[in-house]
């Protein structure tokens, strides 16, 4: 197929081009109109407790709790004297006069204890916005947030909309800041990489068409259904680091071709047959492996694997047919413009065989299959030791302690809870309807017996419908709050009531349950896909299962860093965050997606070379040291410029921000240097013969089905190992000394 692939392209490839700049025109500006039309939230399970309780609460008392709390202090006036008084009421007079206010609610309307500080120089109003979603609020709170100050007075804002408002800003900042850090080194260390600004320029070009590519796909999904503004992130950071990876693949087999001698068309046409493929088969898998993210019923891990997947397919197609269309029409002349490198000093010229054979790669191949058992146990080692933090992680909700320590909504929400009575902004809802108001006293009095309530109060009360607002001191996304939520429902209903227990307390108790229940179905996906792609790419049931394991060996070490350092706060005073004592699940279960999806995307181009050196020579160390020596530079260079990708993420203000980029780094870095360099040969030198072997009717479904690497199927491959392969199993390594090892014996 891909031999007839890349002669079409060729013939094509004015075509191929025309298209790829009209692409890029549509994604400059209609698929860029996708910023205003994505939500701001999704972060609930519809069918949760907690959000039945929500749409109960609307339904029947209408919409309750704050959108905004509006904290006034003063440092000489306390909230009885006429100098605190007066500015308040004016400024509420105000905001009850615009339209986007719903409702202010203030100690002055209401003598609630609550609502004054302990030394009475603060007080706090509670303010609903005019809004029927949380997007049309947010408008009208960045509409009307000037409106908020008091004269004489120092304001401060908090509360839901204002936390997501600010979380939304700060983390557009920390991304753009990100991607204008990297975008300079990016480019120059692909100068260095390539030695040569055209070719430098190619992954950028990929990398481009990628984002703008999906940017379009999601415009269009979001015409269908509900699409997070989250995807956007996860679009930037995946599509420019699959381009860069695939472009990379792609012109480095090109030129390799060139350098044998192949005329433009030859080698495209071999590029494709043999990088092609490779790409075909990683492109699949990273997109399958986002695609575990649909499982989820939260809408904004269901934007993230849809944003992911529309990135990781559009740069896979744009390295199948705009890339090569392109070294089609640049020939030779991809090395114009050459910087002179001294290490590539000779590259890509001379003897490409000897090279694949005697290169530094493959010098560090063959030490580490001379002596695979200590490298194995030593890299098992330290990858186990960076692994075992994770086996206490906690987990637990955001809140305001993700932002910087002077953001208003961390700051309203840090002096309620210290200064005020009550403590809480956000009181677990207990919604009790059937029955009238005077027959839920007794509920409540039993409410107020639970251990670590420390208060209840009606907050609402419309016919046989009333809310109880529910008081607990800590955090709201602690422990002890989501295990009262679990106390309360508890509490058999009062007779003919039906109740129902929500609030912020109770999200993060569903969300927690929620993401914990879809986790099985999620690595099942993953496994799944990978196993299935990676036996069609090599023919093979060891080196899929293989390839999984060492997935979750490099991803297994990122996650015990991150636990060390976000949850138990090391190095916190260096990187700028407070540590909440534990870890936010989806952005566990986002790094788990994309971070499969890249140590599978090393796997397969690694294992293509050396596949392609086995169906040649049947040798299994020449071919692993031969396919590292190929892939080597490749990986660890893809690898070197994904980092410096993310790696603005971990200079961002927002807490979880920080988290992905330096959870990513440890994992890219560890998966590029001790799994595929070092644990990779290794247990490939251990397992021998066995690496290719698949039962006979699996052998028969890959000589079939199978993705195969070869770039010529009436070759070697397919006349030599192959024909010669037993019944029982596909191309086994030729008994040679290797195999007749003690511990290659089957």
């Amino acid at each position: 197929m891909f031999d007839w692939w890349g002669r079409a392209v060729v013939r094509a490839r004015w075509a191929v081009l025309a298209a790829a700049v009209a692409l890029m025109a549509l994604g400059a500006t209609w698929g860029t109109g996708v910023f205003g039309q994505l939500s701001g939230g999704g972060f609930a399970d519809p069918a949760s407790e907690s959000s039945r309780t929500a749409e109960r609460i609307t339904a029947e008392l209408g919409r309750q709790g704050a959108d905004v709390i509006v904290l006034w202090s003063s440092d000489t006036a306390t909230v009885d004297q006429p100098a605190f008084r007066d500015p308040v009421a004016a400024t509420v007079a105000a905001l009850r006069q615009r339209p986007e206010i719903d409702s202010v609610t203030t100690f002055y309307d209401t003598p609630a204890p609550h609502l004054v500080s302990t030394d009475r120089r603060a007080t706090y109003a509670l303010v609903q916005l005019d809004g029927v979603d949380e997007d049309a609020r947010a408008e009208a709170y960045d509409a009307v947030r000037p409106a908020f100050d008091a004269p004489g007075l120092r304001t401060e804002l908090g509360g839901a909309v204002a936390f997501q408002r600010y979380a939304n800003e700060q983390t557009t900042e920390d991304i753009t800041r990100a991607e204008l850090l990297s975008m300079p080194v990016l480019l120059a260390l692909l100068v260095l990489i390539f030695g040569g600004l055209v070719a430098a320029t190619t992954p950028l070009l990929v990398g481009g068409l990628a984002i703008l590519g999906a940017f379009v796909a999601v415009r269009l999904l979001n015409m269908v259904t509900d699409m997070s503004i989250f995807a956007i992130n996860v679009i930037t950071l995946i599509g420019l680091g699959m381009a860069v990876d695939y472009a990379l693949f792609v012109v480095s087999r090109f030129r390799e071709e060139l350098a044998a001698g192949r005329d433009t068309a030859e080698a495209v046409r071999r590029t494709m047959a043999t990088a092609g493929r490779t790409v075909l088969v990683s492109g699949l898998t990273v997109a399958l492996a986002m695609a575990s993210l649909l499982v989820f019923p939260q809408p904004f891990l269901r934007s993230m694997g849809l944003g992911g997947m529309a990135a990781v397919l559009v740069a896979m197609l744009a390295a199948l047919t705009v890339l090569p269309a392109l070294l089609a029409v640049l020939g030779r002349r991809v090395d114009a413009v050459r910087v002179p490198v001294p290490w590539r000093r000779g590259a890509g010229r001379g003897r490409p065989a000897q090279a694949a054979t005697s290169g530094a790669w493959a010098r560090i191949a063959r030490s580490v299959m001379r002596r695979p058992v200590p490298y194995l146990v030593g890299v098992a080692l330290i990858l186990g030791l960076l692994a075992t933090p994770f086996l206490r992680a906690e987990f637990g909700g955001v809140d305001e302690r993700v932002l910087p320590a002077d953001a208003g909504p961390r700051v309203v929400s840090e002096r309620i809870a210290a200064q005020f009575p009550g403590g809480t902004i956000a009181p677990i809802d207990v919604l009790v309807t059937g029955v009238p108001a005077d027959a839920v006293g007794p509920f409540a009095d039993r409410i107020a017996a639970v251990p670590g309530v420390t208060g209840v109060r009606v907050a609402a009360t419309r016919g046989a419908s009333t809310l109880l607002a529910v008081a607990y001191p800590g955090e709201p996304t602690g422990d002890a709050a989501r295990d009262l939520v679990g106390d309360l429902r508890a509490l058999p209903a009062p007779d003919g009531a039906r109740v129902l227990v929500g609030g912020r307390p109770g999200v993060d108790r569903d969300l927690l349950g929620s993401l914990g229940d879809r986790l099985p179905w999620m690595a099942l996906l993953m496994a799944g896909a990978t196993l299935l792609l990676l036996f069609l790419a090599f023919g093979s049931v060891v080196l899929p299962v293989k390839a999984v394991l060492m997935n979750l060996l490099s991803i297994g070490a990122s996650f015990g860093v991150v636990v060390w350092i976000f949850q138990d706060g090391h190095l916190s005073g260096l990187l700028g965050f407070t540590s909440t004592g534990f870890i936010e699940p989806s952005n566990v279960i986002l790094m788990l997606a994309v971070l499969f999806g890249l140590a599978t995307d090393y796997e397969v181009f690694l294992l293509s070379r050396v596949r392609e050196e086995w169906d040649r020579t049947g040798d299994n160390t020449a071919s692993v040291a031969a396919g590292l020596q190929r892939t080597g530079r490749i990986i660890t260079a893809a690898a070197l410029l994904l980092v410096i990708v993310v790696a603005g993420f971990a200079t961002g203000a927002m807490a979880y921000i920080k988290l992905i980029g330096i959870g990513m780094i440890v994992a890219i870095v560890v998966d590029a240097t001790l799994v595929r360099a070092l644990l990779v040969p290794a247990t490939m030198r251990l397992l021998g013969r066995w690496n290719w072997w698949a039962p006979g009717p699996l052998g028969a479904v890959y000589r079939r089905f199978g993705i195969r690497e070869s770039d010529d199927p009436a070759g070697p491959g397919a006349g030599g190992a192959a024909e010669q392969a037993a019944p029982d199993a596909v191309e086994p390594e030729p008994a040679g000394p290797e195999s007749r090892h003690p511990a290659f014996i089957g």
